[in-house]
C-alpha cells in the first residue's frame, strides 16, 4: 500500500486525507490552532469544514494584526522602550508572524482536503487536485 501524499506545509500529527483516522486528526489539530472557546461549540466538531473555514478566518485576522502590530510598534513603542527592547519586540512580530502565516497556510491544505481535494505530487492542477505545495 503506498502511502496518501501530503504537499509541504502539512501539519504534524494530521493524517494523510483518505487514510484512517485523517478527519479526527484534522479536527484535533483545527482545535488546537483556534481559540479554546471554539471548543465549546459542537456544530464545528460535526462539521470539520465549518472548523477549518473558521480557523482560516481566525488566522487571516491573527496575521493582519502581527503585521499592523509591526508596523505601529515603533510608534506605539518607541518611548517606552529602549532600543534593544524594540528590536526584540520586533524580532517577534516577524518571527511570530512567519508561524502564523505557516499555520494558515496548512489550514488552508487541511481544509481543501476536508472538501475532498486530493494532492498528486509533480501534476499541474486539475480539478478535484492541486499540485502539491502550491499555494491556492
Amino acid at each position: 500500500m503506498t502511502a496518501a501524499f501530503v504537499p509541504t506545509g502539512w501539519p504534524e500529527g494530521v493524517h494523510p486525507p483518505g487514510t484512517p483516522g485523517f478527519e479526527q486528526t484534522a479536527v484535533n489539530w483545527l482545535l488546537d490552532v483556534v481559540p479554546p472557546d471554539y471548543r465549546l461549540h459542537g456544530v464545528l466538531v460535526r462539521h470539520p469544514v465549518a472548523l477549518a473555514t473558521l480557523a482560516g478566518h481566525h488566522l487571516a485576522a491573527c496575521v493582519e494584526g502581527a503585521r499592523q502590530g509591526y508596523r505601529s510598534a515603533r510608534a506605539e513603542l518607541g518611548d517606552d522602550l529602549p532600543p534593544g527592547g524594540l528590536a526584540a519586540v520586533l524580532s517577534a512580530y516577524q518571527t511570530e508572524g512567519e508561524r502564523l502565516v505557516a499555520t494558515a497556510r496548512a489550514v488552508d491544505l487541511v481544509g481543501r482536503a476536508l472538501r475532498g481535494e486530493t494532492f498528486v505530487p509533480g501534476l499541474a492542477s486539475s480539478p478535484g487536485s492541486r499540485q502539491g505545495g502550491q499555494p491556492p
